[in-house]
């Protein structure tokens, strides 16, 4: 329930804007630029700021990142970790998943990765008061369907 000074301070929306752009790439060209000009916002405020929060993570990571514009011209955004497809293409060493994911075996990772994965998706809003036994289930089935099997080590592999 919101209280009436939550109420009476809050600005009118104009839109909200979903984007994937890399860690520390923020530039005002296309996709950024057409995205926020369309809406007057400041793209030098969003590239300064955005580029700020993500300078831990490598170049070129794909972040996803939801912005709220309001209507008097401002705006503010949450930058979310990659995706867990992302991290398990990286983990697994390969470019894309399988193209029969229940015939086919992409490659193979361990319950390390899956468990150091769920760590990172922890600390995103959306997943943040979840478990991450949760979590990790989660990550396991998104192994699945793209065709990389979870293995308990990979000695057993060899």
């Amino acid at each position: 329930m919101s209280t009436l000074k939550e109420i009476l301070t809050r600005r009118p929306l104009a839109a909200t804007i979903r984007l994937t752009v890399p860690a520390g790439g923020a530039r005002p060209a296309p996709p950024v630029g057409p995205a926020l000009g369309q809406y007057r916002l400041n793209l030098m405020a969003f590239c300064k700021d955005f580029n700020a929060r993500t300078q831990k993570y490598k170049p070129d990571t794909p972040m996803a990142v939801t912005i709220t514009a309001f209507k008097d011209n401002t705006f503010e955004f949450i930058v979310k970790s990659p995706s867990v497809t992302w991290y398990l293409k990286k983990a697994a060493g390969i470019e894309s998943g399988s193209s029969r994911p229940s015939h086919v075996v992409a490659s193979s990772i361990t319950l390390k990765h899956i468990y150091e994965i769920a760590k990172i998706k922890q600390s995103d809003p959306y997943c943040q008061y979840m478990s991450l036994e949760s979590i990790s289930k989660s990550i396991i089935g998104t192994a699945n369907s793209m065709g990389i099997k979870v293995v308990k080590d990979l000695a057993g592999l060899c």
